[in-house]
């Protein structure tokens, strides 16, 4: 069951236990290996979500992101010296006005992505408003702040955390995070829809076969529908 949205939450401190700490540890150890893979063929990724905040559960993703235009090859190329197996492969645009992504599956709670099309700056603040960590964070067992799916800002402490709702408080909180204030009302309402009507459909959500690329796709895409070309020709 998703978690529902906290509009009225203040100051409330979470304390991790022995056994957080350890999945925490396990969970970075996973993103380590797959970004040094990365970061051997010179690419610069980072985790983003609660694994970079700290405030895992049992249903955490590790989400690791290239934040740029990259070619898939070298992703893939990367990948392949690491002997990491890859699941599936997709391409995803949210929405018409979103930048079509890659996403590469390791397996369910595992994957890398990046953009095909230059993200605009509300897409690329989205990492930093759930929060993102560098390999060398995760290494020194750096947290950073960051807001979760509830819209609560999980600002980390040595021993767990205090999350506040950012509802009513959305100015502060793109102080906090470096980001503009745009960015933490877009989320906001994406969010606020979101429990009010539901998860709702992706634009585009397709699976590339073996002998694809995802820039041969994304050229069939755009060539075929409308919003995909400008969309692409407005990177």
């Amino acid at each position: 069951m998703a978690k529902k949205l906290q509009r009225r939450v203040e100051n409330r401190k979470i304390v991790y236990t022995t056994e957080h700490w350890a999945s925490l540890e396990r969970l970075r150890l996973k993103a380590i290996k797959i970004m040094e893979a990365l970061k051997r063929f010179h690419l610069e990724p980072f985790v983003h979500g609660s694994i970079a905040r700290g405030d895992i559960t049992q249903k955490s993703d590790i989400d690791v992101v290239i934040p740029y235009q990259v070619s898939s090859f070298l992703v893939e190329t990367a990948l392949a010296k690491t002997r990491l197996q890859v699941n599936k492969r997709l391409v995803i645009q949210a929405t018409p006005t979103y930048a079509m992504k890659a996403y590469i599956e390791i397996n369910e709670n595992t994957s890398i992505s990046f953009p095909l099309m230059k993200m605009r700056k509300v897409e690329r603040e989205f990492y930093r408003f759930g929060g993102e960590v560098s390999a060398k964070n995760l290494r020194d067992g750096f947290r950073v702040p960051g807001v979760d799916k509830r819209l609560m800002l999980i600002n980390p402490t040595a021993d767990g955390h205090v999350e506040n709702t950012i509802v009513g408080h959305e100015e502060c909180t793109s102080k906090q995070l470096g980001i503009s204030v745009e960015t933490v009302l877009d989320r906001v309402h994406a969010l606020l829809r979101r429990d009010e009507v539901g998860r709702t459909g992706v634009f585009i959500e397709k699976e590339l076969s073996h002998d694809e690329t995802f820039e041969k796709i994304m050229k069939k895409l755009a060539y075929r529908n409308p919003a995909v070309r400008r969309r692409l020709k407005a990177s």
